[in-house]
């Protein structure tokens, strides 16, 4: 069985990508329970326009510890790249509003990338994650505005989570892009950042209890950049000086082979 795997995603396997936009669907997708599709193959998003065949700009608010809606109009793209804004534009009940950004269909095992700048500010949140909501499975890459010099990666099972792993990255996350990927596996996942592995976890006992579960459910594709409440122990207090923005270049999902 697979596990932890260094050094896979070297610079030649993630660039020359195109876009399978115009593939036949008709054989490569499987419906789940929840009517999205499952995608099988290689997907490219340069992230040069909004391509909504395929991704939706999330109008909703999360409740809890999130202190921003989320609006479409505040997902935006303009020069190569996307961009998500957080002001303090009142919408779904909360004083801020911010951009979410996620793909329509669901994937499987496979490595999942992007390339960002992340919102540098106490209480602020820049993320690049999969997710499904029944049952809650979830792999976070997420860069805590308090501190844009570290990344934490995290993941939930059943809704369960507390796996944070708080990783210094040599560099600040605000100032430049800088590539973040996500590998997963059955019983496994490994994160790297610019094309190096920084931590991995798997259900044999690396970074987690012989027989943790693991995620296992396919997943949609999810960014968004939020800033928090009630949860200062965590993210620090947010105070609205500004607004704030995150960057993104490109989305990428690889199939495992």
């Amino acid at each position: 069985m697979k596990k932890i795997i260094t050094g896979v995603l070297a610079a030649a396997a993630i660039f020359g990508i195109t876009s399978c936009s115009q593939m036949n669907l008709s054989d490569e997708i499987t419906s789940d329970t929840d009517a999205k599709y499952v995608i099988n193959w290689e997907t490219w998003n340069p992230l040069d326009y909004f391509d909504s065949g395929n991704w939706n700009k999330a109008d909703w608010t999360n409740g809890g510890m999130f202190n921003c809606g989320w609006k479409p109009d505040h997902v935006t793209f303009n020069n190569g790249q996307m961009t998500l804004k957080l002001d303090n534009t009142y919408s779904h009940g909360k004083s801020y509003t911010s951009g979410e950004y996620r793909s329509n269909n669901k994937f499987h095992y496979g490595t999942f990338e992007t390339n960002m700048i992340a919102a540098k500010g106490d209480g602020l949140v820049t993320s690049f994650f999969t997710y499904t909501d029944n049952p809650w499975d979830e792999i976070d890459v997420e860069i805590l505005g308090k501190d844009t010099t570290k990344v934490q990666f995290n993941y939930y099972v059943n809704g369960q989570g507390g796996h944070e792993a708080l990783i210094d990255l040599g560099f600040d996350a605000s100032q430049g892009y800088h590539k973040y990927a996500i590998e997963w596996g059955n019983g496994w996942i490994n994160w790297y950042v610019d094309g190096k592995w920084r931590y991995g976890v798997n259900n044999t006992g690396f970074n987690a209890p012989y027989g943790a579960q693991m995620p296992s459910h396919d997943m949609q594709i999810m960014c968004n950049l939020w800033n928090g409440i009630g949860v200062d122990e965590w993210l620090k207090h947010y105070w609205h000086n500004g607004t704030k923005y995150a960057y993104y270049d490109y989305i990428l999902y690889k199939p495992m082979k």
